[in-house]
Parts: structure tokens; C-alpha cells; sequence
């Protein structure tokens, strides 16, 4: 499996991508493998500040559907268009295309207190 060295990781199998003040966070390939074909994303949060670790939607498989968690607080922004019609992107592109939201980040250092790829890959037994 592939887990890129430049994003942070969540226990619950969310990725981050630090970009200044601004976060694009997606699910790992591991979290899209253990899922299955997924069907849709729901992601109602849009412009709303959460706190780490709340929901900020849900994505849906074939056999379940699995809540997504914000992995350092912030205020949702964009949702990426292209999951409307094609959630699959997240089955077959989980680090490109297939990312859910960015998010206006309130501490950026807090994206250096999450999992290294390495500790990721530690995590799950790899």
C-alpha cells in the first residue's frame, strides 16, 4: 500500500495535506481497501468550525457507511465537486482526486502532532 511521506495521518484513517493556513483531508488507501466500493460521500459541514476528531460527514460502500473525522479543528471549506458524481474517485485515487474536503486549519502545528507515514503504517500492521 502506498502512504506518502509529505501527508500526516489520523488513527481513523484520515490524511492531511498542510498547505499554509489550508488543509485537503481524504481517507487513507487502507481505509478505502477495508471499505470497499464506495458509493457516496455525504459531507454537510460546509463553512461550519469543528473541533479534531468531530464528524464532518460520511461515506458510503456497498456494505456500510463509515464517518469521517476532522483531523485537527478548523473551519470546512471547499468539497471536492468531482465525489458528486463520481465517489469512486475514492476507491481508485484516495490521495489525488479522490480527497473530501479542505479545511482553514485554526493551529497549523497541530498537523505536526499527527502520524507520520511511518507511524501510520505502524499503526495498521504494516
Amino acid at each position: 500500500m502506498n502512504f506518502p511521506s509529505q501527508l500526516r495521518y489520523t488513527k481513523d484513517h484520515e490524511w492531511v495535506l498542510l498547505e499554509g493556513n489550508t488543509a485537503k483531508v481524504g481517507i487513507t488507501e487502507f481505509a478505502q481497501r477495508e471499505l470497499g466500493d464506495i458509493v457516496f460521500v455525504d459531507i454537510t459541514t460546509t463553512g461550519k468550525t469543528l473541533n479534531a476528531e468531530e464528524i464532518f460527514g460520511t461515506v458510503e460502500a456497498v456494505k456500510t457507511v463509515s464517518d469521517l473525522f476532522l483531523p485537527v479543528t478548523g473551519t470546512v471549506g471547499a468539497v471536492n465537486p468531482k465525489l458528486e458524481g463520481s465517489p469512486e474517485l475514492v476507491n481508485t485515487d484516495p490521495y489525488g482526486d479522490g480527497w473530501m474536503v479542505t479545511i482553514e486549519v485554526t493551529n497549523p502545528a497541530d498537523v505536526e502532532g499527527l502520524l507520520t507515514a511511518d507511524a501510520y503504517k505502524a499503526l495498521i500492521g504494516e
